[in-house]
């Protein structure tokens, strides 16, 4: 089994060293710069808060170098996904099955039209990764990166649930969750892989741009008066996608209660804010006005959040320069 982590940042190398350390698959990390030579010196160690471990893994900055693989989980932001496509291509053989990220909402939501150029243009991502390539896969693991090849997991809880976007129980997708949870990372096959890929975009984005705004930790905001805010801008949103025939799993307290289980996590828009990085504002709101287009159902709240976080990262940035 070749897996490749396309990404070697908190949650790809959180994936791949505990892959690694498994042992079973023959396991890759596309990474770069400090990160890519950080790995390839002393492996990729991460912390969680019963162990800390180091595992080896095969590190390159050239997707050409590792051939065609049985899965490729892109673990990069999503606004950097259109600009690696190319080199992702690298990696696809027939039997290959691709898992994108799902920060914003990913392009196979959406059925061709407006909504679909408003998450695609020009639809590069839906050439290289049609339905049948997909594996949809939502990342419930809160890290973050201590240093090039050393990633903090925050919370005591993780696991990646994946399915096929029919809702069908393939043997490829049972294999993967098979590994996943032998690795250490807990991983079933959902036959509602697209209801539990909104509820973790939702998550994403209510909690990012409040933090960004607050400058908070999930167990402040959790404990502000930010909390009854955060609970109506994810029934806004949901709303919008029962419009469109999405099954969503759990109510947002439930969510929200998941989430809070690791008080202390930075949300990764807010981590980017104080390092400097570029933020994935732009990606939610592409997904925010192509649900709104598709749905027909407004989302002022979101709107007016959005608007206050861009603000927020514009004179941010100025203040930088």
């Amino acid at each position: 089994m070749k897996i490749c982590i396309f990404g070697g940042g908190a949650i790809g190398g959180h994936i791949a060293a505990h892959l690694a350390r498994e042992g079973s698959p023959e396991v890759s990390v596309v990474a770069r710069g400090a990160n890519l030579a950080a790995i390839r010196r002393n492996g990729l160690t991460v912390q969680t808060p019963r162990e800390t471990f180091t595992a080896r893994v095969n590190a390159t900055d050239c997707a050409a170098e590792l051939g065609a693989q049985d899965y490729v989980f892109l673990t990069l932001k999503a606004h950097q996904l259109d600009a690696a496509l190319d080199d992702v291509a690298k990696l696809v053989g027939p039997q290959t099955a691709l898992l994108p990220p799902t920060t914003g909402l990913p392009h196979y939501f959406f059925k061709g039209g407006e909504a679909a150029d408003a998450i695609d243009p020009g639809g590069r991502q839906s050439a290289l990764m049609p339905p049948e390539k997909i594996l949809g896969v939502v990342y419930w693991i809160g890290a973050h990166g201590v240093g090039p090849g050393v990633i903090a997991q925050d919370g005591d809880k993780t696991g990646c649930p994946l399915g096929e976007l029919d809702g069908t129980m393939s043997p490829r997708a049972t294999a993967l969750a098979e590994r996943l949870t032998a690795a250490g990372i807990p991983s079933k096959v959902t036959p509602n892989v697209m209801g539990a890929i909104w509820m973790k975009f939702v998550n994403s984005l209510c909690w990012n741009p409040i933090a960004v705004l607050t400058l908070a930790r999930i167990g402040e905001i959790a404990e502000s008066e930010c909390a009854p805010l955060l609970s109506a801008v994810m029934e806004e949103a949901d709303r919008a996608a029962r419009k469109i025939g999405i099954e969503i799993p759990q109510p947002p307290e439930r969510r929200i209660a998941l989430t809070t289980s690791a008080v202390a996590h930075k949300m990764s828009m807010l981590q980017d804010l104080e390092h400097g990085r570029a933020l994935e504002l732009d990606v939610l709101w592409r997904s925010i006005q192509a649900m709104q287009r598709l749905s027909g159902e407004e989302m002022p709240l979101l709107n007016s959040v959005y608007a206050l976080a861009r603000l927020r990262a514009k004179t941010h940035a100025a203040s930088l320069s």
